[in-house]
């Protein structure tokens, strides 16, 4: 069986220039990087102000298991086959991180047949997007520690300094480090490294609708606190316009394609885990102008992901899905009901009867809290038994529906077509989307309501630093920002070994961040890491470059 880097290989990538025919670009309106990518213009979202939105579609999963559910790739086949149904679709993407293509989790373009290429570059350095979101981030640090060095004017408490320096990798070792500075006005103070995925600047960089509205954000973030406890912005040290031109390059959304010369715009990429989890607004609106049908992903589960597209980046956005995709698998729904992995190659309906409320829940809470028109991809593996495929179209039939196979791994678009069909029916629908919470709102009220309609927890025990944090931004009058909560993928609560449904347990509230440049409170729970730490055996171990060719070796 070819890996998905020789399946990438063995197709040839058309000229960008050819990708971007297909949406009625002309020369102006990008720029080339290579012969395969491509940077879109920043004036290209107001030349084509006037054309009417297209429908978007979200595509969401159930509760990650090491089985592996596929959703960027049902979202990449998705698109394929929408096209290969002649409708005017493209698909609207995260950029990976490093930290999973040599972690554990691998890269983020999808597998097989469905996948975006040029794959190996899209999971390595790509237009360098990430790079500039780090060292936007890591200026402000190097800018703030600067200024109490040369004698601290603000009256900066070194030891109320909240803005962390960040790294697109996965390093355990950097989660808490000594900064010290030496001679006269030298100091040291606590401090340590969130990855770059869960970085302020790249919540802003996704959230942001302009150069000038990226440039306020950053301005507005609050970096730490005085000695009397005022807060100080990045505005005070003078340094959110060298990070906005650092970042104006990466603020253009990227050009890419699938295997089968599908247009993607792939752009930003926070996780949604630690962040929250959607690839860049301003991509997304620009590709609502460019096609009638836009696919994107939300990261991990549903309860995570989509609840933070719908919650966070639709209000933010003004945006209104018209359809949801929820991709399951046979395997990892048998995982959620108690097999091991090595156990999944067999018929287990007892198995997998256990493990439905899984899928089930994701589907009340879409359809239930927010409204939405749902189908559910069931994203096939070779394993997979009519009879166990059957039970689990029942099951989403009597909750009112639709099942469809989706087998875009092995056939790419072709293996789509009925996915496609029913989205594109999907979206004709009406919907009467609405946000699982309002803005009037406390935010210990949204925390509670996001745990108990989307987890569906008993309650919410609040630490003394959370306490003490909540009231400090309730007097700051900001009590009105959406929540974006830090939980394990793994499991509805905070403790990832709780599987399926759980039920009968509450939600822990370790600290929070307020986001103030992003527009969201940062809520962490459990012993959720803003710094993620490699494997026992890393991806990297097996990456490398053959000598000979050049060619990249092992990435997945």
């Amino acid at each position: 069986m070819k890996t998905d880097l020789e399946i990438a290989h063995s197709v040839p990538c058309r000229n960008i220039t050819e990708i971007a025919a297909k949406l009625n670009l002309a020369a102006e309106d990008y720029d080339q990087y290579g012969s395969h990518k491509a940077k879109l213009s920043l004036n290209l979202g107001e030349k084509l102000a006037s054309r009417p939105n297209g429908k978007l579609i979200l595509v969401t999963a159930i509760t990650p298991t090491p089985a592996g559910e596929g959703k960027t790739t049902v979202t990449v086949g998705l698109t394929d086959g929408m096209r290969r149904r002649g409708l005017n679709a493209v698909a609207a993407l995260r950029e990976p991180s490093l930290g999973p293509v040599f972690g554990i989790k691998g890269g983020a373009a999808g597998g097989g047949y469905s996948q975006v290429i040029p794959m190996e570059e899209i999971n390595l350095h790509f237009t360098g997007d990430f790079h500039a979101i780090s060292a936007a981030n890591n200026l402000i640090a190097a800018m703030i520690d600067n200024h109490i060095f040369h004698g601290n004017a603000l009256d900066l408490d070194p030891e109320k300094i909240t803005w962390r320096r960040c790294l697109d990798m996965n390093d355990r070792a950097l989660r808490h480090i000594v900064s010290e500075t030496r001679g006269k006005g030298g100091y040291s103070r606590e401090t340590g490294f969130d990855i770059t995925a869960a970085c302020e600047i790249m919540a802003i960089f996704c959230l942001a609708s302009s150069l000038e509205d990226l440039k306020n954000r950053i301005a507005n973030i609050i970096i730490g606190t005085t000695r009397n406890g005022r807060p100080v912005r990045v505005s005070e040290i003078k340094a959110e316009g060298a990070a906005t031109a650092l970042l104006a390059e990466a603020f253009r959304p990227n050009l890419v394609q699938t295997l089968e010369g599908t247009p993607v715009l792939i752009h930003g990429g926070p996780f949604a885990n630690i962040a929250h989890g959607c690839n860049s607004l301003i991509a997304t609106k620009l590709a609502l102008k460019l096609a009638d049908y836009v696919v994107t992903e939300a990261g991990f589960g549903a309860d995570l992901g989509a609840e933070k597209f719908l919650d966070i980046k639709c209000r933010k956005g003004g945006l209104t899905p018209s359809a949801t995709v929820l991709v399951a698998t046979i395997r990892a729904l048998k995982m959620h009901g108690g097999l091991a992995k090595d156990q999944l190659a067999q018929e287990n309906l007892e198995a997998l009867q256990a493990g439905l409320p899984n899928l089930l829940r994701h589907i009340d809470n879409l359809t239930q809290v927010y409204h939405l028109p749902v189908v559910v991809a069931i994203n096939r593996f070779s394993a997979d038994t009519d009879a166990e495929i059957a039970m689990v179209k029942e099951a989403c039939a009597k909750r009112g529906v639709k099942a469809v196979l989706a087998e875009v791994w092995a056939k790419g678009g072709e293996g789509a077509l009925e996915l496609a069909d029913a989205v594109a029916e999907l979206t004709t629908k009406e919907n009467k989307f609405e946000f699982s919470y309002p803005d009037s709102m406390s935010i210990r009220e949204k925390i509670i309501t996001v745990a108990k309609r989307i987890y569906h927890a008993n309650g919410v025990n609040f630490s003394e630093e959370a306490e003490a944090t909540l009231a400090q931004i309730t007097g700051m009058g900001l009590d009105n920002l959406p929540v974006c909560i830090a939980k394990t993928q793994y499991s509805f609560s905070d403790d990832a070994t709780l599987i399926g449904a759980p039920e009968n347990f509450d939600i822990t509230i370790r600290s929070i961040r307020l986001s103030a440049g992003a527009g969201f409170v940062v809520v962490l729970t459990g012993v959720i890491m803003t710094m993620p730490g490699l494997p026992s055996v890393p991806s990297a171990e097996h990456i490398s470059v053959d000598g000979a060719t050049g060619e990249l070796i092992g990435i997945s």
